[in-house]
């Protein structure tokens, strides 16, 4: 009896955890990625709430703490660069939380530890779908041809399979939150210590330096506005985040000498993905492609791990089975989005008053702002602020898991 065969569209966290787990429970697995290779570096991600035991399944949390970025804490700062406010990093889940990781980091650990006879292959799209009720078959840019029991497209929040498959208008709503972030490694200086520091200035212009266990720093320059930076030559985005941050003070200068530079820049409009349904037919969404949260609703990476393992506990009535007929694919489709998106909608609501508040535009929105954060990171509210990263938790215990030796 052959095994089944499940098409995984993306590399990253995603798509290897969804690896991880089909294989452990019996499938075959071809994971499928568009990057000539593996994609190193990246910002910071971390694993909070339920994903902390996902990971412990897995047998990677010492892996993971290994990796750690270095980072202690989070506070923000005035533009002289002193300390006006600490962020609660108490607990694992903490602004700074206890398992802080790159997500390149990361992705190669999932990558490192994949069980045996996992394929994956880069260099390729999925080109076309072609859903039936026997089988999936992808064709992809390279011209091969796969069929599969299931199709998982774990690619990121622009994700083209997605608009191949979900075509009608009412399939997606995008959100766009008008937060446009740069992202990019810069040198360390003797000035750069352990803690994440955070500078918002008027304008609604934030500014971020965080430590990472590579001797440099990476930054963030983040604003409000509809730029429309996204595939944008480098020059052109160099200019345009000089004008927008222009005077912005604090390190803001040093980031934009940095990312004049660096060889890993990256911008990307904040956009979450709504969606009615992750699943057509044989193929189900997961990570960005289906809930993009954004690093305002944080809790990305977790959801992508936890994913990964809720999807494969969905199919445990058809482990060892062989091929998976369409009723099966129906019910553990059902099933796994019955168990996420209780996860996935506790983060997706962002009110367009915390953008305002985030990114505060005026001086006395800015002046509000800092008087908010003195009452809210202070004593006796603090442990209600700390709260609001507690994010990928749930009461809930995980499914059970059936696996295969």
């Amino acid at each position: 009896m052959s095994a089944p065969h499940a098409v995984i569209s993306g590399a990253s966290i995603a798509g290897l955890s969804a690896a991880w787990w089909l294989r452990r429970t019996g499938w075959a697995v071809t994971v499928i990625e568009r990057a000539p290779a593996f994609r190193d570096g990246g910002q910071n991600v971390d694993v909070r709430g339920v994903a902390h035991e996902v990971l412990e399944r897995m047998g990677l949390v010492d892996a993971v703490r290994t990796a750690n970025t270095t980072e202690t804490g989070t506070v923000l700062v005035r533009k002289d660069g002193s300390v006006r406010a600490e962020v609660p990093s108490d607990g694992p889940d903490g602004a700074t939380a206890e398992l802080e990781v790159l997500r390149g980091d990361f992705a190669r650990i999932l990558l490192d530890h994949l069980p045996d006879g996992v394929d994956v292959r880069y260099g390729e799209t999925i080109a076309s779908v072609s859903d039936r009720d026997d089988a999936v078959t992808v064709t992809t840019s390279a011209r091969r041809r796969l069929d599969a029991d299931l199709l998982v497209v774990a690619e990121g929040v622009r994700s083209t399979t997605r608009d191949l498959v979900f075509t009608d208008p009412d399939d997606v709503d995008p959100r766009d939150l008008g937060v446009t972030m740069a992202f990019g490694t810069i040198p360390r200086t003797a000035t750069d210590d352990d803690r994440w520091r955070w500078y918002t200035a008027v304008g609604g212009r934030q500014v971020h330096l965080r430590p990472d266990p590579y001797g440099t720093m990476r930054a963030i320059l983040a604003h409000v506005g509809q730029d429309d930076l996204v595939g944008r030559d480098r020059q052109d985005l160099v200019d345009t985040l000089r004008r927008r941050h222009e005077g912005v003070g604090w390190e803001a200068d040093r980031v934009l000498e940095g990312f004049a530079t660096t060889d890993d820049l990256y911008v990307d409009q904040l956009t979450q993905i709504r969606m009615p349904s992750w699943r057509r037919g044989r193929v189900q969404l997961v990570g960005d492609a289906a809930w993009c949260v954004t690093p305002m609703g944080g809790g990305g990476a977790s959801l992508a791990l936890t994913s990964g393992y809720v999807l494969a506990t969905s199919f445990a009535d058809v482990t060892g089975r062989g091929a998976v007929d369409r009723a099966a694919v129906d019910r553990a489709l059902a099933a796994f989005d019955d168990w996420m998106r209780p996860l996935v909608d506790d983060v997706q609501g962002i009110p367009d008053a915390v953008i305002r508040f985030a990114f505060p535009r005026s001086r006395l929105g800015l002046a509000a702002r800092r008087v908010a954060d003195a009452v809210l990171l202070g004593t006796p509210l603090r442990k209600l602020a700390a709260r609001v990263t507690q994010v990928a938790d749930t009461d809930r215990p995980l499914p059970p898991l059936v696996t295969v030796s």
